[in-house]
């Protein structure tokens, strides 16, 4: 067991620039984080939009996940806030800071066709 200040730790310290294990400790550029800033990257879905999909029956392939992941980094470039994401014949409101999916319905679903609150739209 190691030691720190005299009292065993059933630990081996990591020091800054150290070593362990005769391994060098991998610095905040290495892999932890590219997957990490990939994790953030990703679009999610709110509880709200989980539960209307469900409703509603809308199924998301990876293909459109993929699409709208594309168009929120569209809208995220022109410096949009709350985005009404177009794909097919589904309308998706997107918290586009938080990259979140807010809510979704299907265009003949709607009755009145009107979008409150969105500052955007994009079409995929």
């Amino acid at each position: 067991m190691a030691e720190i200040n005299g009292i065993r730790v059933p630990f081996i310290p990591i020091e800054p620039g150290g070593e362990l294990s005769g391994k060098k400790i991998e610095d905040s550029t290495g892999k932890f984080s590219s997957v990490f800033r990939e994790e953030l990257d990703k679009i999610k879905f709110s509880n709200h939009a989980l539960k209307r999909l469900e409703s509603r029956n809308i199924k998301l392939s990876d293909s459109n996940i993929s699409k709208i992941q594309n168009a929120v980094q569209k809208a995220e470039l022109k410096g949009a806030k709350d985005s009404l994401i177009m794909l097919d014949e589904t309308a998706y409101v997107v918290n586009i800071p938080n990259k979140t999916v807010v809510t979704a319905i299907e265009l003949n679903e709607t009755s009145e066709n009107i979008f409150t609150n969105i500052d955007s739209v994009v079409f995929t």
